[in-house]
């Protein structure tokens, strides 16, 4: 009797994505059991560069991933995703070397979860670090650090938004950050002494507020920025916070917020994400760093 599996794939060919590929992607989503979120996926397109490979069969996509672009610094590499009927076949290798030749000598990190993660070693990616997910409904506790307001942010504060993330970032993200206001439901800014000290927004996704990027001078700057964000939205939050965070993740706990699932943070041809991750609490997406 014939099998029904798919034949092994043998080096298909990869292609650059375009936004009429956005249903396309959200339904690769959602044949892995991700949210569609396809909000996201407007974004990635737009400010990244998408990468897939075509179903021969002509049912949408194979594969596909988003490299985005940081300068000679970084690329950050996110959504690589196989469907299911081509899974354990070689695509996801195969989609991997062609983004790391299209990338060249550029840097590239990435978040892997435990199942992805042997492959990125076999390609040579080291680990550097770890993301904890939390999720849940936030309660305030009402405590505010002394001298710092945070408030909306307006049109006025992007100057000063971006100067900073490219400080803690340690690399120039004004495309990302330009389509942060139309991207975002709730953006807030943190200010101490005339100065801006730290920023957070919070985006839609599957009936939850994923809040990022968070970043902050420090552990009770970023708290006050969450409280805001949290009392301006219905819905349960969700973020990804550097591991090495405990202190906030400490308080997120007492504010009712859960540890979720983890991810590690690897990278290839660096020995490190740039910029001051002591400042740096959560990324804008686990896509894009």
């Amino acid at each position: 009797m014939p099998s029904s599996l798919p034949r092994p794939i043998v080096e298909p060919p990869v292609r650059r994505l375009t936004p009429g590929d956005l249903v396309a992607c959200a339904d690769l989503c959602e044949d892995r059991g991700w949210p569609r979120d396809e909000h996201r996926w407007r974004l990635l397109l737009a400010a990244g560069t998408g990468y897939g490979v075509d179903d021969p069969g002509g049912k949408g996509l194979m594969a596909s991933c988003v490299v985005t672009t940081y300068g000679p610094r970084l690329n950050a590499l996110g959504m690589l995703l196989v469907a299911e009927r081509y899974a354990r076949q070689g695509v996801a290798r195969h989609l991997m070397n062609h983004v790391i030749a299209e990338c060249g000598a550029i840097p590239m990190s990435l978040y892997a979860t435990a199942a992805g993660q042997p492959l990125y070693e076999q390609l040579g990616f080291s680990v550097v670090g770890r993301s904890q997910r939390i999720t849940g409904f936030f309660r305030p506790t009402g405590e505010s650090p002394d001298g710092v307001t945070v408030r909306p942010a307006t049109a006025e504060d992007l100057r000063a938004m971006v100067r900073l993330d490219s400080e803690v970032f340690g690399a120039d993200r004004t495309h990302l950050l330009a389509r942060l206001p139309a991207y975002a439901d709730h953006i807030r800014v943190a200010r101490a002494e005339g100065e801006l000290i730290g920023y957070a927004a919070a985006w839609p996704s599957e009936r939850t507020h994923v809040v990022g990027p968070l970043i902050a001078r420090d552990t009770a700057t970023a708290q006050a920025l969450v409280t805001s964000l949290a009392e301006a939205t219905d819905l349960p939050l969700r973020a990804d916070i550097d591991a090495r965070h405990t202190g906030l993740l400490d308080r997120f706990e007492k504010c009712g917020l859960r540890l979720g699932s983890a991810t590690t943070v690897m990278t290839l041809g660096a020995s490190d994400l740039p910029g001051d991750w002591t400042r740096r609490y959560a990324p804008l997406t686990v896509a894009t760093g």
